[in-house]
């Protein structure tokens, strides 16, 4: 017979700064070296290994290696979506440097959630996409009473709209293949930051990769999992979505 979840010993985890920070590297789905984490986490390479160590164990956290080489990435969707959840409970941290400020400001405009983009980029996509009759349902995407405060909406109000096939297919987004996976083709998170709807499931992760693969967007750092709209992307979304207000 089992006890209640043992809630305490899981948030434990996250009351260390620089296993978050470790996290917060992985959190865009990649699988990175140590080292890579060590450098973000600001940690020596003992250190990594330690948090590494009890991320695993907690199952948070999986190894998979390449030749001689060992990477790690979150052990699925389920550990990213937890840190939005908290991030929505957690005060800011005080910006003390022009760096840190910028970083900040740069995962508000955009980011990856896991494999889907979120952010005033994640949000605005959405948006459009439902103006634009690629998915129905609600045309206000801000959160709504009932709504799991940043977490995925288990039963949304959306579905994919009369346009769908032509919208995506303009962004070179194919709904058949997306659709073809065992993961839910429609999935929407309350973006932490922006407190609106962004997309997310496998069609949200087909769209991050179309835009990715045709350098819409780019990734700012190795382990920083905020993104930025290219101009040749903001053109696109201009034309395709009707997104002219977007920075490049």
């Amino acid at each position: 017979m089992e006890g209640d979840a043992d809630i305490a010993r899981t948030a434990a985890l996250f009351a260390d700064p620089a296993r978050v920070r470790v996290l917060l590297a992985l959190a865009d789905g990649r699988a990175l070296a140590a080292s890579v984490l060590a450098a973000e986490a600001r940690l020596s390479a003992p250190g990594v290994s330690a948090h590494l160590a009890k991320l695993r164990a907690a199952g948070l956290v999986v190894a998979e290696k390449s030749g001689r080489h060992r990477f790690y990435r979150l052990a699925g969707p389920d550990p990213a979506e937890l840190m939005e959840a908290l991030a929505r409970f957690s005060p800011s941290q005080p910006v003390t440097s022009l760096r840190e400020g910028t970083r900040a400001e740069a995962l508000r405009t955009a980011r990856t959630c896991y494999d889907h983009l979120a952010g005033r980029l994640g949000v605005a996509v959405t948006a459009a996409l439902l103006e634009r009759g690629a998915l129905s349902g609600a045309s206000d995407t801000r959160r709504r009473p009932g709504d799991r405060i940043s977490a995925p909406l288990r039963e949304h109000p959306y579905t994919l709209g009369p346009h769908a096939t032509e919208v995506f297919g303009s962004l070179g987004v194919d709904l058949d293949a997306a659709a073809a996976g065992r993961r839910p083709l429609l999935k929407f998170c309350l973006d932490w930051s922006e407190q609106r709807h962004h997309l997310a499931g496998a069609l949200g992760a087909a769209v991050a990769t179309r835009f990715t693969e045709a350098g819409w967007v780019r990734r700012r750092g190795q382990a920083h999992r905020a993104v930025k709209l290219t101009p040749e992307g903001a053109r696109a979304l201009a034309t395709r979505l009707g997104l002219a207000d977007l920075a490049a």
